[in-house]
């Protein structure tokens, strides 16, 4: 079952397609790689997933209900949860209070119960402790936990900007390239985290990176998109070899002349 639709979403900006008629569909507990060339739409498409832009053609579905339209903060409530390829931590924050911060839905008490330090708020703050541990514990980052988030290396952050997406709950997770930034044993631990996610959380995950080692390891099926447009769609065997692929990579045209990536 598919639980992620886009069917011939486009956007515009002052007259240009950074995406132009893209259609894939992400089935449940998949991992999915939506891959290209830098100023491919990859960015864009996700952003029109969850609601930063409004596409202006086409639509995007959700199980069964039309997301396109709605709002950020809508979005994420219906279990979208999001990483960014610049990192967002709150950097004066501890690692800890950085996940607690996306714990918010959690919530029982109201504003007067955390004025007044009642027991319901005591009791909210304690179950985001042990959530946002739990999470740290998953992505290997619990001794850190009282750190200032700013202090770590940035594969650390990489893993806490994760952490703190899956606090939100999710059933999908957009992963904007995750091994940005990361040496090779590092992106190796990523791929099995990511895995591990998939298996242990029940969750689907759509992964935007450059890595092509983490791609082509990690990845269920792949969305190759170039200058906004799809050009394949396959399983990372059919990808590897896909000439269209290839020449977008290496910048060329598919009749082997040079192209706009170069």
């Amino acid at each position: 079952m598919s639980l992620l639709v886009l069917d011939k979403v486009g956007k515009v900006f002052g007259g240009l397609h950074a995406v132009r008629d893209v259609s894939f569909s992400v089935e449940e507990k998949c991992i999915f790689g939506l891959i290209g060339p830098n100023g491919a739409g990859k960015t864009t498409l996700f952003n029109v997933i969850t609601g930063v832009y409004q596409p202006d053609g086409g639509s995007v579905r959700l199980g069964p209900r039309i997301i396109s339209g709605l709002t950020p903060p809508q979005v994420a409530r219906l279990g979208v949860a999001r990483t960014f390829q610049n990192i967002r931590l709150f950097r004066t924050m501890t690692v800890e209070e950085n996940v607690m911060v996306a714990g918010h839905h959690l919530h029982q008490s109201n504003m007067l119960d955390a004025m007044l330090r009642t027991r319901r708020y005591a009791v909210d703050e304690s179950a985001l402790v042990h959530r946002a541990h739990e999470l740290l514990d998953v992505m290997g980052l619990r001794a850190l936990a009282t750190e200032v988030s700013g202090s770590l290396p940035y594969g650390s952050q990489r893993r806490l900007e994760i952490a703190r997406a899956l606090m939100l709950s999710p059933r999908l997770l957009l992963l904007d390239e995750p091994a940005a930034g990361l040496n090779s044993q590092e992106a190796h631990a990523l791929q099995d985290q990511i895995r591990s996610l998939r298996d242990e959380m029940d969750l689907t995950i759509v992964l935007v990176e450059h890595n092509m080692s983490v791609v082509m390891g990690v990845c269920d099926t792949i969305h190759v998109v170039d200058h906004g447009e799809t050009i394949a769609h396959g399983t990372p065997a059919e990808i590897r070899v896909d000439k269209k692929v290839i020449a977008a990579y290496l910048g060329q045209e598919a009749d082997g002349t040079e192209g706009a990536h170069a």
